[in-house]
């Protein structure tokens, strides 16, 4: 005959991993939410009718995932080329220029899409700018936490502004500009001809299933952790 009489250490045990394990299940559930909600957020936006950009400071979250034009002048000795970016598991760059809007002093930073890295790496590509005007139009996406710089990028690897970055530090950028900027980031539409380069955006929702088989994962280990508790504790009575 068996009875349960709970143990010290298999309860202690179990007290410390159950909260630890349920967190993380729900950390990566409520990643995955997020992700599904800015993607209906982008679905929803983009089926939406293109805004002309304002020559005044715009809201941001306002703007979010809203479909931009504008019009203007692209100035490429204020250029950042953010590095580590990947396509087709080469490595390369996204080339951030700023658009000087027409009619403004005002710039928009736009992401003109991923161009390769050189053999060797610590070269800064040379990139082609178109001249004059020209009409932009793409998505606009709010700098988020992805965006900011942990380290210090190598002054070596400037050459007059043009440099390369980890990240996109839209607080950099504005820091260190001699002009005011939206604080947005356009990614510059696959059929657009203002100057584009390799232009596959990634989706909010990427790698959504990944989060909720991890959140999966965890409460399973949760669940496995109370079993094991539930046998431990229960002993043979002589």
């Amino acid at each position: 005959m068996r009875r349960f009489q709970p143990r010290l250490l298999p309860t202690l045990a179990a007290a410390l991993l159950l909260p630890l394990l349920i967190a993380a299940g729900n950390w990566q559930w409520n990643k995955a939410s997020a992700k599904r909600a800015l993607q209906q957020q982008l679905d929803s936006r983009g089926a939406e009718s293109a805004v002309q950009i304002s020559t005044t400071l715009a809201d941001p979250q306002a703007l979010r995932y809203r479909r931009i034009v504008a019009q203007g002048y692209y100035e490429p000795q204020y250029q950042v080329l953010i590095d580590n970016r990947t396509l087709h598991e080469k490595a390369g760059f996204h080339v951030v220029t700023p658009l000087r809007i027409e009619g403004s002093e005002l710039r928009l930073l736009v992401n003109r899409g991923w161009i390769p890295a050189n053999a060797e790496h610590r070269e800064v590509p040379q990139v082609k700018t178109p001249t004059g005007k020209v009409e932009i139009a793409g998505t606009a996406v709010v700098p988020g936490a992805y965006f900011f710089t942990l380290g210090t990028d190598h002054s070596s690897r400037t050459t007059d502004w043009q440099s390369v970055w980890q990240n996109l530090d839209l607080h950099r950028y504005v820091n260190s500009a001699p002009f005011p900027i939206q604080p947005i980031v356009i990614e510059l539409d696959a059929q657009s001809s203002a100057g584009g380069f390799a232009r596959e955006w990634r989706r909010p929702d990427e790698r959504l299933l990944s989060h909720l088989s991890y959140a999966f994962q965890w409460w399973g280990m949760a669940a496995t952790t109370v079993v094991l508790w539930l046998v431990l504790n229960f002993r043979k009575v002589r």
